[in-house]
């Protein structure tokens, strides 16, 4: 066997232009693994629920509510020149119970395969447990981007811990404008920003964070709460914009138009982190306990952002050794006090952020890149050298 060769990589996820995290996520991990030697150009096999026109790098479309699609994608996959497969896996993003048609496709792979989970629930139905309990047994590998998932993956569902790689969340890099500067290219000059960006659901709790901002207003006139992104397209297409009109009249009745501002449309990533970096602190009032990673907390730490979150998995990981400031789930007023504390204490602030900076500047997409592309190859090796002992 030759071992010092370039690999062949593709992912089955969801895809660009299609409006989705795991898209983006995909996107960019495979922007910098094609700087990587070892690695040929990855491919992608894209989960499609519509009609989307993908670069060249999708060789083949899966239809998210089409069994058969996935069977058929599997099976063309084994006569193709693809080495490793890697699975993006979120329930929402594959047809079936809780997205159990994936089952289908890895049923009839008979490529190697690694799965990276973006959502490990704590108490998971028994559908959702045996999902991940059939994809665990069956890859080679599994991916989760946070230390604390380690012991849900081998304690409720099973999950060899051999098998486990924690691989932080990327973030991209981008170099910008001082803090100062982009407040004032957005009109911003003066004020004390607060930002939530990510499409908007109302597992986000936004209302408590508009609550906070009233509260924080009373002594801070300058405080300016910006919610950044458009409501995510399956609230939307089941419910419309009741969510956000809910949350603007929430605004009104709280007399803080002039402290909240929303922002709503898809955002780019170099619109992303611009006002990630006009911001003072990042808020997620998220209303979920079992939120294992958050890609939006993620690219916060990234850009060394002092953080107020509620304490749910990945913001106790991510916030610990000081990096910011953890709230209670569902209260506002204890959201405020913390944003208060922040804006009163600017030496508290500044350490804050040189601690988030610290870890973020580890969380860039080009080291996260090459540590997936060392766990591929020495998993596709792995793999070829347990069949060659099974031939032999």
């Amino acid at each position: 066997m030759v071992f010092n060769r370039a690999r062949n990589v593709a992912f089955l996820s969801t895809y660009p232009p299609r409006e989705c995290g795991i898209a983006t996520f995909t996107q960019d991990l495979i922007n910098e693994l094609e700087g990587i030697k070892l690695i040929n150009a990855p491919k992608v096999i894209a989960i499609s629920n519509g009609d989307y026109r993908y670069d060249d790098r999708v060789i083949m479309e899966v239809w998210q509510h089409d069994r058969d699609s996935y069977i058929k994608a599997a099976k063309e996959l084994n006569d193709t020149d693809i080495e490793l497969v890697v699975i993006e896996h979120e329930y929402g993003i594959f047809g079936g119970d809780w997205g159990d048609y994936v089952l289908d496709f890895i049923d009839n792979l008979h490529i190697p395969f690694i799965t990276t989970f973006h959502t490990i629930l704590i108490e998971p139905s028994d559908k959702q447990k045996e999902i991940i309990k059939v994809l665990g047994e069956k890859s080679q590998k599994v991916v989760t981007m946070a230390s604390n998932t380690v012991k849900i993956l081998t304690g409720v569902y099973g999950i060899d811990g051999c098998k486990i790689e924690v691989i932080h969340h990327g973030v991209p890099y981008r170099v910008v404008e001082p803090r100062e500067k982009l407040k004032e290219k957005y009109g911003f000059k003066g004020r004390q920003v607060i930002s939530t960006f990510g499409l908007i659901s109302p597992g986000k709790g936004l209302e408590y964070g508009i609550e906070a901002i009233a509260e924080v207003a009373k002594k801070h006139e300058e405080v300016l709460y910006l919610i950044l992104g458009q409501t995510h397209p399956c609230v939307k297409k089941e419910y419309g914009e009741s969510y956000r009109e809910k949350l603007e009249e929430l605004v009104r009745r709280l007399n803080v138009e002039k402290n909240v501002q929303f922002v709503n449309k898809y955002l780019t990533k170099d619109e992303i982190i611009e006002y990630l970096q006009l911001s003072d602190i990042y808020m997620t009032p998220y209303l979920s306990r079992e939120q294992a990673v958050s890609g939006t907390l993620a690219y916060a730490i990234g850009y060394g952002k002092v953080i107020v979150s509620t304490p749910y998995p990945y913001a106790r990981e991510m916030l610990a050794d000081g990096r910011g400031m953890l709230a209670e789930f569902a209260d506002a007023k204890s959201l405020a006090r913390c944003i208060n504390y922040i804006l009163e204490h600017p030496e508290a602030k500044g350490e804050m952020e040189k601690k988030s900076l610290a870890l973020g500047r580890m969380m860039m997409w080009k080291n996260i890149a090459n540590q997936y592309a060392q766990l591929f190859i020495e998993t596709i090796e792995e793999a070829q050298l347990r069949g060659d002992m099974l031939i032999g």
